[in-house]
């Protein structure tokens, strides 16, 4: 092994610490500093710096591994099979033990990246849903009383707004997804999934 390929492998290895460590100290401290972040992950403040040159920069990569993780999972829940409520149920319920596991994260990422960047970057996501949700609307299940770009917003803001009564202690995780499931297709004009309107 090169001393090139060496450093690099430790760099590697010091940019999944930090991510790691700056996973853990956050969920335990939304306002952890990067001091502490650096000493859970067992580097100095140097080179975490040297990766990350801020503390928006660290959460913005933390965002985007997130992010990997949640699009592999969605990307493995096939909207394309049976009616369109029972595809949005299946997505929902996927998408809320993502955001289930990755709550702190969102919660950090709306505080230092700021709403919008945070809804730009599901961009892939909320594609998907709008796809879905034409779908319902050709199929009769979801009202085409709104934009689908409203419905879309209503999906969006009723998952985030489920992992912040989860944070609060007023929902408890475990029933969030069926919460939301049923929440979101009353709001698009559905029933329970596979009842029509």
């Amino acid at each position: 092994m090169t001393s090139a390929t060496r450093r690099r492998a430790d760099a590697e290895r010091n940019i999944e610490a930090i991510l790691d460590a700056a996973l853990t100290r956050l969920g335990r401290d939304p306002s952890a500093s990067m001091t502490e972040i650096a000493r859970a992950a067992g580097v100095g403040r140097v080179t975490l710096y040297g990766h990350f040159p801020s503390r928006e920069a660290l959460v913005d990569t933390l965002f985007d591994r997130s992010l990997a993780d949640a699009d592999a999972v969605l990307g493995a829940v096939d909207v394309d099979a049976g009616r369109a409520d029972e595809a949005l149920a299946r997505l929902v319920r996927s998408s809320w033990r993502v955001l289930d596991r990755q709550r702190t994260v969102l919660t950090v990422a709306l505080r230092v990246l700021g709403p919008e960047r945070v809804r730009d970057r599901h961009a892939g996501v909320l594609a998907r849903v709008e796809r879905l949700l034409r779908r319902g609307r050709d199929e009769g299940v979801f009202t085409a009383a709104a934009p689908p770009g409203w419905q879309v917003t209503a999906v969006y803001t009723l998952m985030h707004a489920a992992a912040l009564e989860v944070d609060e202690g007023r929902l408890d995780a475990a029933d969030a997804a069926e919460t939301l499931v049923s929440t979101i297709l009353g709001a698009l004009g559905g029933g329970p999934p596979g009842s029509g309107r």
